[in-house]
């Protein structure tokens, strides 16, 4: 059983996607992003496999305009050796893959043109991994589309274009539920009908249930029975509902218990989780470490991570954390997780951001100009009058590790995560 995230990794230099706007896409601008892009996905991938996080999704954004101006560049062609080299580390690191289009790509739409376009993206989508020489395992997700008025109907055309797609795109083809119009039962009919394996989303089911009888465990249980041996392992995707937002919001992190009471009931089975969530690879990390005993040289790294933003909300959490890992011969991540998850739900008191840039200012106190040290103190003066104060002051010391190339701290989570 493997965990991942999806996309855009946090607190990982060097590993944003660009994009730009349709005046600007010429074939040569559109050309310099990609290669951008490649070498961002390359660190992405990377950094995963050094983290032993296993189930990845790549960006759609990774060739702008891929499906339409994109699609008569020679970027195939340009960065061929390129995109073979991370499909190469991507099956030696033991990284499974997918993509999912955006809500645009709607293959049962009434609209020909529509459909049309949702054909074509699918094809971009396929020609990435491909180019990557990557097997039917690595997936495309796809939700079944509008309803228009008449289910039935909006399946049975889902169903009828999805089997007049290329066999190259056909096999890649994962259906999943959505939270607002086709419950699990009714994507499991189409996907039947269709020839293709189901991922099972735990929260849009919550907002979205086809019966209030059957668990998350029935659900996948049934979900399986769509997945066949060239597919990989069955897959499915994961996430919390956020507290203060509206139903189907994903969380802003994976709270430990809550998660590891869920993944208890799994315990017997060989599935890969795709975490959906805000702080996406941080959580990751967190549920990979909680399930598994990986030594206490991975909580430290993790901890070194996170310290600076538990010493901003709770110097008593602070101590307690660096209490508990003195003791090599244990493995507490679970404790650990907690007590941060704890002081990470604290507000951020004016005294303890100053505490705690100070402590940062440490890595830059020798190194800064005389101006840049003028610019700090004027910084902190105002960091505890406000909260945009305290933001204020984390933005200049991002600027500066990154000026200094203080992996310390980019590697961080303090100068990311609020």
């Amino acid at each position: 059983m493997s965990i991942g995230y999806a996309c855009h990794s946090i607190a990982l230099p060097g590993s944003d996607i660009k994009s730009c706007t349709l005046k600007n896409a010429t074939e040569e601008h559109l050309l310099s992003l990609i290669g951008h892009n490649l070498n961002s996905l390359e660190t992405a991938v990377d950094y995963n496999i050094r983290n032993g996080i296993r189930i990845y999704r790549i960006s759609s954004d990774l060739i702008p305009f891929g499906s339409s101006i994109a699609s008569g560049t020679s970027w195939q062609r340009v960065y061929a050796a390129k995109l073979k080299s991370i499909g190469e580390r991507i099956i030696a690191g033991g990284l499974r893959v997918s993509m999912h289009p955006g809500q645009y790509t709607v293959l049962n739409s009434p609209d020909a043109s529509v459909a049309e376009r949702a054909v074509l993206d699918l094809d971009y989508h396929t020609t990435i991994l491909d180019s990557m020489g990557l097997a039917s395992e690595h997936k495309i997700v796809l939700h079944l589309g509008g309803a228009y008025g008449n289910k039935k109907q909006a399946i049975a055309r889902f169903v009828s274009r999805c089997k007049e797609l290329a066999l190259a795109v056909h096999s890649r083809l994962v259906l999943e539920n959505d939270d607002t119009l086709f419950n699990i039962q009714e994507v499991l009919e189409a996907a039947y009908s269709a020839e293709i394996p189901v991922v099972y989303d735990n929260l849009h089911n919550a907002v979205n249930p086809a019966d209030t009888d059957s668990t998350d465990i029935d659900w996948i249980r049934r979900c399986s029975g769509t997945w066949r041996k060239r597919d990989g392992l069955q897959k499915i995707h994961y996430a919390q509902q956020h507290s203060q937002k509206k139903p189907g919001a994903h969380s802003e992190t994976i709270y430990i218990d809550r998660f590891l009471e869920f993944y208890r009931q799994l315990s017997d089975r060989d599935i890969d989780i795709m975490l959906e969530v805000k702080d996406k690879n941080i959580s990751a990390l967190k549920c990979i470490n909680c399930v598994s005993n990986r030594g206490i040289n991975a909580l430290e790294a993790e901890w070194a991570r996170y310290k600076y933003g538990v010493l901003e909300r709770s110097p008593n959490a602070y101590q307690a954390i660096r209490q508990l890992l003195r003791n090599k011969s244990t493995y507490p991540a679970v404790e650990m997780y907690r007590m941060i998850e704890k002081s990470y739900s604290m507000p951020i008191a004016a005294g303890n951001a100053v505490n705690a840039a100070q402590h940062v200012w440490g890595y830059f106190k020798d190194k800064a100009s005389e101006p840049e040290k003028k610019q700090f103190q004027s910084l902190m003066a105002k960091a505890g009058s406000s909260e945009s104060g305290v933001l204020s002051i984390k933005n200049y010391l991002l600027r500066l590790a990154l000026k200094y190339h203080e992996a310390y701290l980019l590697n961080g989570y303090y100068l990311y995560k609020s």
